[in-house]
């Protein structure tokens, strides 16, 4: 790429389970942002068909449904509790996601400004593909009620999501970007739009 092109400016979007990670993208994409959600492409590569389902059918016998897509209470109780198993499912689905997020980029390449939405970024090295990273916040407590409020989410399975997850703190302390969404839709609207204009901005630049 010659310093006279532009590409887009990659925002990196992450947040720990109840933080209003969803709802902010969704502001984002409202606003005409390309977003790739990662969480939707790991949803296809399991379905039927999908290019992560036969491969995880073979590793952990057991977990397709009839239809040929990942049974995902079935793979869950596969890999609970077992570091091993899990590198070996995150082997499979982590670089198949990867692939779907640079055909994202490539088909975004002449928009100012673009997400990735990836709960693990910072956990699987998301990071390394952008140019900032956005953490979407918010206070413990109200975590905790966003997330019990959930059907059928318990305090067991919440803890067990969290151990998996880089605390808040530290993904705070690492990001270029932080949304509190504790202080309201309207705030948090505020400072996306404020994002989309100055980012977009740098993405418009020529590339240096």
């Amino acid at each position: 790429m010659s310093d006279l092109e532009k590409k887009p400016f990659v925002l990196g979007l992450t947040g720990s389970i109840g933080m209003g990670k969803s709802a902010t993208a969704a502001m984002f994409s409202a606003r005409g942002v390309p977003v790739h959600d990662s969480d939707a492409a790991v949803h296809t590569l399991y379905g039927p068909g999908g290019a992560a389902a036969q491969a995880i059918g073979r590793a952990f016998p057991g977990t397709l449904t009839p239809e040929g897509g990942v049974d995902r209470p079935a793979l869950r109780e596969a890999v609970l509790g077992d570091a091993e198993k899990l590198r070996r499912l995150e082997a499979i689905v982590h670089p198949l996601v990867g692939a779907e997020a640079r055909t994202f980029l490539a088909r975004h390449a002449d928009a100012p400004l673009v997400v990735l939405d990836i709960p693990l970024l910072f956990e699987t090295g998301g990071q390394a593909r952008c140019d900032a990273v956005l953490v979407v916040t918010a206070p413990p407590e109200v975590q905790r009620a966003r997330v019990l409020a959930r059907p059928g989410m318990t305090e067991a399975a919440f803890d067990a999501i969290r151990a998996k997850q880089m605390p808040d703190a530290e993904k705070r302390a690492r990001a270029d970007h932080v949304i509190d969404t504790s202080r309201g839709f309207a705030a948090a609207e505020a400072e996306v739009e404020a994002l989309v204009a100055g980012l977009s901005a740098a993405g418009s630049a020529p590339a240096q």
